[in-house]
């Protein structure tokens, strides 16, 4: 590739809550962002979502309906792509790169495993763009958790704000970034996020998730079955640490209406939360979050009740809920390239400063 200083990058990712492609360009050096570009989300139907639930936990190298739903996946992944270039009136010729995450089938950092479904070499050869891919395998190799992988996104954009500065995420996982007032950056899982309250909601009402926290709203916390859930090994480790989607079950709520057992997920995902603050090096002057639980006003109340500072959607910053997953993985997309770090041992507990990603050429 040509060498440049600022790049014109798309990122794509298909994140843990499972509800689509994320799409999102962006110009960066991988230190600073200097513009940003459209942004879409190409929703999974329900089929293709099912088909994708099946094969989680499964290893894809040993698995045909694997393999088929990985091709799938990247032919959604060029959709995206199409979609996004004519949103955007670019051609293929003005991206310099795409960042590709693929999806996250397997993820098991203690006994050196992460596995990303997709194609990234059949989706450079269909788009005519450099695609970089294998994000997380190099951090697990090198002692980390793979995860999270945002966190030096966030602080690139959150430069001018004041800290200390937590942003949670809250998707399938849900994660936080911790950042100092000099700009040093603590990142972890800090447990559930929306996937227990979308496959509970799933089985029991066949509804796609909890849309505007209304079932949750009308239930109540059962309060033994929280502290059950809260007396799990996990909150008790010292981060980093990560998890992955379905490191949580539901059968502690089984036997919960489907109202009760919503409100009593809501609760358990802000109380890991509210734990995971008792973590961080100092209490965050506020709290910034984005993925889709931000849309979900129950959730976002149950946060409220248990965090000090005030928390908030990244929209009243300026920042692009919607997109930033995808955008942060353009911007590690160029970080790679140039061979910067995409991980620190205080974000995924790597031993080194380390990069990463692997570069497939049209």
């Amino acid at each position: 590739m040509e060498a440049k200083d600022t790049l014109t990058v798309i990122g794509l990712m298909s994140g843990t809550s499972m509800d689509g492609v994320d799409a999102a360009i962006i110009r960066t050096d991988g230190q600073a962002v200097s513009g940003f570009g459209p942004f879409l989300t190409l929703p999974y139907d329900e089929a293709f979502g099912g088909r994708l639930r099946r094969i989680l936990g499964s290893d894809p190298g040993r698995s045909d309906d694997a393999r088929a739903v990985a091709r799938e996946l990247t032919a959604r992944h060029r959709d995206a792509v199409d979609r996004l270039l004519a949103e955007g009136n670019f051609a293929a010729g003005d991206i310099d790169a795409i960042g590709f995450h693929g999806h996250t089938v397997l993820h098991q950092p203690d006994r050196g495993i992460t596995r990303q479904i997709g194609d990234a070499a059949w989706l450079a050869r269909e788009t005519g763009i450099p695609v970089v891919s294998d994000f997380r395998s190099r951090d697990v190799a090198e002692g980390g958790q793979g995860a999270p992988l945002a966190p030096l996104y966030h602080a690139a954009l959150a430069r001018a704000l004041d800290k200390p500065l937590a942003v949670l995420n809250v998707g399938g996982v849900a994660n936080v970034t911790w950042i100092s007032p000099d700009g040093g950056v603590v990142a972890f899982d800090t447990g559930p996020g929306n996937a227990l309250i979308d496959d509970w909601v799933r089985a029991r009402t066949g509804q796609a998730m909890d849309e505007h926290g209304r079932l949750a709203r009308g239930g109540k916390v059962d309060e033994d079955t929280l502290a059950k859930l809260l007396d799990h090994p996990y909150f008790m480790a010292p981060y980093p640490k990560s998890l992955d989607r379905d490191g949580f079950a539901s059968t502690a709520v089984a036997d919960l209406s489907p109202a009760d057992g919503a409100a009593t997920l809501t609760a358990f995902t802000a109380a890991a939360v509210d734990k995971a603050a008792h973590l961080l090096p100092a209490p965050p002057t506020r709290w910034l979050v984005t993925g889709g639980g931000r849309r979900n006003p129950s959730l976002m109340a149950a946060l409220r009740s248990r965090l000090p500072a005030p928390v908030e959607p990244v929209e009243l910053v300026g920042w692009r809920g919607d997109a930033l997953e995808a955008q942060a993985f353009a911007f590690l997309a160029v970080r790679s390239l140039k061979g910067l770090p995409l991980s620190l041992p205080s974000t995924t507990g790597v031993r080194r400063p380390t990069t990463g990603g692997v570069l497939n050429r049209p």
